[in-house]
């Protein structure tokens, strides 16, 4: 019995070390020297101080800021220890209501716009972490913020092309703008 039990633990206790140490190790010191960034969460930092990450969301409703897409998570919106999606199907009233609201609000915070309100600013992503938000999504939203900051639309319309990210190799994906980059960066302005 012992000469079966020392094999069985000894292999137990290697494959600890391998898969539980040696890996995690080896594939964190990788991630540190060629994608340090990403490997440390994408931290946006401002004077010093982070104030998010390039990869999570976060809510505006401040008429002077663009809005991102909606969050699906509990407790609170962009909560990135409970990503999931909203599982509300189209036909949903749950869901009806949620995108009514939230047009409500587009129509209230900018009741001069009566262009089509874009899918991706009344529904929440897949994660409901999304970041990103559509070039047109943010074009819907240029008039109210140029108005809400004293600024023209055409220079609220640079910045949105300054910060809309292409397709990632020129054809993964489609052309995105980050909200909390294109917000701190007007933040800047004024």
């Amino acid at each position: 019995m012992l000469s079966l039990l020392r094999p069985a633990v000894v292999s137990f206790v290697a494959l600890s070390v391998i898969t539980g140490l040696v890996y995690p190790l080896a594939v964190t010191g990788v991630a540190q020297v060629l994608f340090p960034q990403q490997a440390n969460g994408s931290l946006i930092v401002q004077n010093g101080q982070p104030v998010g990450s390039a990869f999570i969301g976060q809510p505006f409703d401040d008429p002077k800021y663009f809005w991102g897409r909606l969050s699906a998570t509990s407790p609170y919106p962009y909560n990135a220890a409970s990503s999931s999606g909203s599982n509300l199907g189209p036909t949903n009233p749950a869901l009806i209501a949620e995108v009514q609201a939230r047009m409500d609000a587009l129509h209230a915070a900018d009741p001069g716009n009566t262009a089509p309100i874009l899918v991706d600013l009344v529904t929440s992503s897949a994660s409901g972490l999304d970041p990103d938000i559509s070039p047109a999504a943010a074009e819907y939203q240029v008039p109210r913020v140029a108005q809400a900051r004293g600024l023209s639309q055409d220079a609220v319309r640079r910045l949105v092309q300054q910060y809309t990210a292409p397709r990632q190799l020129g054809l993964i994906g489609e052309p995105r703008v980050n909200v909390l980059e294109l917000n701190l960066a007007l933040d800047a302005i004024k």
